[in-house]
């Protein structure tokens, strides 16, 4: 070949490269102007869990804090923080040097009353002799008056003598009259001293109590997890939650509970006994089981924790509903491992659906059914975004339904199409669908720009590549 000739291939070589390739990059841009790339998923049938989360701290179902029942000083504490007791256990003591007089002041009163009716007895037995030696000594007299009126009678006898024996015996008959009445009043002084002995012993057992106070004793077997004062210290009765009033705290820890606070619109999905898992943040990798015994029905105010019956503010704000969750019955390490105030995270299932038909949950719209074009007569053409108009010439409000974009193949080509949905319940990232779509269906299910300008009768294209998240370079 000459040198001609293989200039003129060149030539002719670099013309058409020159015309063909702006003609087919012209082509390309030509069919890809007005095709969207979308992110796209397929329906399909999974076991799916609704759950709820809280977060909140672990609490003992009782706890009690002991207060101070004597006013005085702390003379012995015999627990500490952490410290296991049962019930019965001293816990601590105040001084009783007072509360110790008194009982035994009133332990020798008692004595004495005892004493007292002790004598009063002995003399009721006197009364009671007394009585009887009088009652002879009519008896004689009466015996000596009859024979004395007999011999009265028959004139054998001086007046003088008959009048002596009548006084004698009415003489008799007084004495035993005055020594049943002294026999009376001996019985009336034993009965009261016995009362006043009853009272004694009453008052008694009122000052074995106010020394019993002064004693502090576990009311049930549990954890001691506060211990504010010290021996030295002195302790008041009577005001609660003041300082100096409490002595210590106990919880009793066989049975825990996860007291934690959800959202207002997830408490609607609680119900009693719906099953939990417990997570505690100061023993990771560990998940404890339980179940819900509590659905608070107070709003709480998140920022402040109290309840919106008791604000004063007319501020809104998110609110809280505090959930308890009792741990399942737990191995005797758990128990020692587990402490009031710890930290925790319930998981809740509200629901379970198996083998449920679900969609990614970002697939989900809003649109108007009435404004989403016919799909066969407007593929490929831009969707007209002008707001319908009443008659009288205002905006007619959409009437907005939640639904999907379902990829269609029309003329070769895939379209969006809006397909209305109705949902039920939701898991962590999909969302159960009950009916407007099947099986195998493949939807659009991103990105979010691409979603949310999205109609019906779009060219799509599918594009389920991960998108490069910009990064800036630190010089």
């Amino acid at each position: 070949m000459s040198k001609k000739t293989k200039i003129i291939v060149i030539v002719a070589v670099a013309v058409l490269v020159l015309l063909v390739i702006p003609a087919c990059v012209g082509l390309y841009f030509y069919y890809e102007a007005g095709i969207i790339k979308v992110a796209t998923g397929k329906v399909v049938r999974e076991d799916l869990v609704s759950t709820v989360s809280g977060t909140g701290q672990i609490k003992p179902k009782t706890y009690v804090n002991v207060g101070a029942t004597s006013f005085g000083r702390i003379t012995h504490l015999y627990v500490k923080e952490g410290d296991r007791v049962h019930k019965g256990d001293i816990l601590a003591r105040v001084e009783s040097v007072q509360p110790e007089a008194t009982v035994d002041a009133q332990q020798a009163a008692i004595a004495s009353s005892r004493t007292d009716i002790a004598s009063y007895v002995a003399a009721e037995n006197t009364a009671q002799a007394n009585i009887t030696q009088a009652r002879a000594d009519l008896e004689q007299k009466k015996f000596d008056f009859d024979r004395a009126q007999a011999l009265y009678t028959a004139q054998l006898i001086a007046k003088q003598d008959f009048d002596a024996k009548k006084a004698a015996y009415d003489m008799s008959d007084a004495t035993l009259a005055q020594r049943i009445a002294a026999l009376a009043q001996a019985k009336a002084q034993t009965q009261s001293q016995r009362a006043h002995l009853d009272q004694a012993v009453a008052s008694q057992r009122a000052n074995f109590d106010a020394l019993d106070k002064t004693i502090s004793r576990a009311p049930f077997d549990g954890l001691v997890t506060n211990v504010p004062v010290r021996e030295g210290e002195t302790v008041v009765v009577g005001i609660q939650n003041a300082e100096g009033s409490t002595l210590m705290t106990l919880a009793d820890m066989s049975v825990i509970t996860a007291e934690i606070k959800v959202d207002e619109t997830d408490i609607v999905n609680l119900r009693l006994g719906q099953s939990a898992d417990v997570t505690v943040d100061a023993l990771p990798g560990r998940t404890f089981k339980g179940h819900v015994t509590e659905v608070g029905d107070q709003a709480l105010l998140r920022t402040t924790g109290i309840a919106t019956s008791q604000s004063t503010t007319g501020t809104e704000e998110a609110k809280d509903f505090k959930v308890v969750v009792t741990l399942d019955q737990l191995p005797s390490e758990d128990l020692a491992e587990l402490r009031p105030g710890l930290s925790t995270t319930a998981k809740i299932t509200t629901a379970v659906r198996p083998n449920a038909l679900t969609i990614p949950i970002q697939a989900l719209v809003q649109r108007d059914p009435a404004t989403e074009k016919d799909l066969a007569s407007h593929a490929g053409k831009p969707a007209s975004t002008t707001a319908s108009a009443s008659p009288s010439g205002a905006p007619v409000k959409p009437n907005l339904a939640q639904g999907v974009y379902v990829l269609t193949p029309i003329n070769g080509k895939l379209c969006a199409n809006f397909v209305p949905v109705t949902t039920g319940i939701t898991g962590a990232t999909d969302i159960e669908v009950l009916s407007g779509l099947k099986q195998g269906d493949e939807i659009v299910i991103g990105r979010y720009q691409v979603l949310r300008a999205l109609k019906s009768g779009t060219l799509i294209k599918r594009d389920n590549s991960t998108p490069v998240t910009a990064t800036t370079s630190t010089p």
